[in-house]
């Protein structure tokens, strides 16, 4: 059974689709026909050969939302490939909520990176190894964007949380509307161990695996969104107003403790004249 990490403090409001079709959703921006919608619109592939990757993007953008896609990555040996979800703002000063999942050599897990970026900065990673064979099947994989946090989480369980803490100087990426991508792509010059591990193209075609995409999001069209005013009090839809209860913030501990193999909040090293100021506040 799955549980519900999250206290709902609103009224669910279902603003937008929440029933997969990807034929309707969705559209392959990339590839030369590696990217194929199948199943009446249930699944997407994208596939990656030595001559180019693939790439798709939801056909909305979003102001808030939350967005939930099952995927199944590259099995076997997947080093150098780079298969990603993130939400993104166009133009050179943008937002982004970052998923890439770095691929590995066949048995070795992958590495899950996660990201944050406010007009055009980032170097907020988190990177984790994940609790289960990523390739086997398909997991959930979700973002909740809200104007006081973005949670990450998979099949249910958070692993991190970035909060609004703009009265602190930290930025938070709460007026541009992004969209919904999705890329397998290769990036053997850095992704698996730094750029030692090199894509076996032998291997190829590369395929990763896609279905159950949910949005329940403020879409954003001809200047509007389709939700009320989100900065005033009542807001109706619970994601709207989402955040971690005690058995959440104790499920996302555990998978920090166990899972977490980079942080940027503690690499002191890279931060010589001191940690973010939101480091320093959580």
């Amino acid at each position: 059974m799955a549980i519900n990490y999250f206290i709902p403090l609103f009224l669910s409001l279902i603003i937008s689709s929440v029933s997969a079709n990807f034929h309707r959703d969705v559209e392959v921006t990339w590839g030369d026909g590696r990217g194929q919608i199948k199943n009446n619109g249930e699944l997407l592939t994208l596939s990656l050969d030595k001559s180019s990757g693939s790439g798709f993007q939801s056909k909305h953008e979003y102001l808030f939302g939350k967005i939930d896609m099952q995927m199944k990555l590259v099995p076997g040996n997947s080093a150098g490939t780079v298969t990603t979800l993130y939400l993104k703002s166009p133009g050179t000063t943008w937002d982004e909520i970052d998923f890439e999942f770095l691929g590995n050599l066949s048995g070795d897990p992958y590495t899950l990176h996660t990201n944050v970026y406010t007009q055009g900065k980032g170097d907020k990673e988190q990177q984790f190894k994940l609790w289960f064979d990523p390739t086997a099947d398909f997991h959930t994989y979700s973002i909740l964007w809200n104007p006081q946090r973005i949670i990450f989480t998979v099949d249910g369980t958070p692993i991190r949380e970035f909060k609004n803490m703009e009265s602190i100087g930290t930025l938070f990426p709460k007026n541009r509307p992004m969209r919904m991508y999705s890329s397998l792509w290769n990036a053997d010059d850095w992704a698996t161990r730094g750029g030692l591990v090199k894509t076996d193209w032998s291997k190829a075609p590369f395929t990763a695996s896609y279905r159950g995409f949910k949005q329940e999001a403020c879409v954003w069209s001809n200047g509007k969104s389709s939700c009320p005013d989100v900065t005033k009090q009542g807001t109706t839809g619970s994601w709207l107003s989402q955040q971690l209860d005690s058995t959440a913030q104790e499920r996302m501990r555990w998978v920090q403790r166990n899972y977490m193999i980079y942080n940027y909040c503690t690499d002191s090293k890279r931060f010589p004249q001191g940690l973010p100021k939101e480091c320093l506040a959580a």
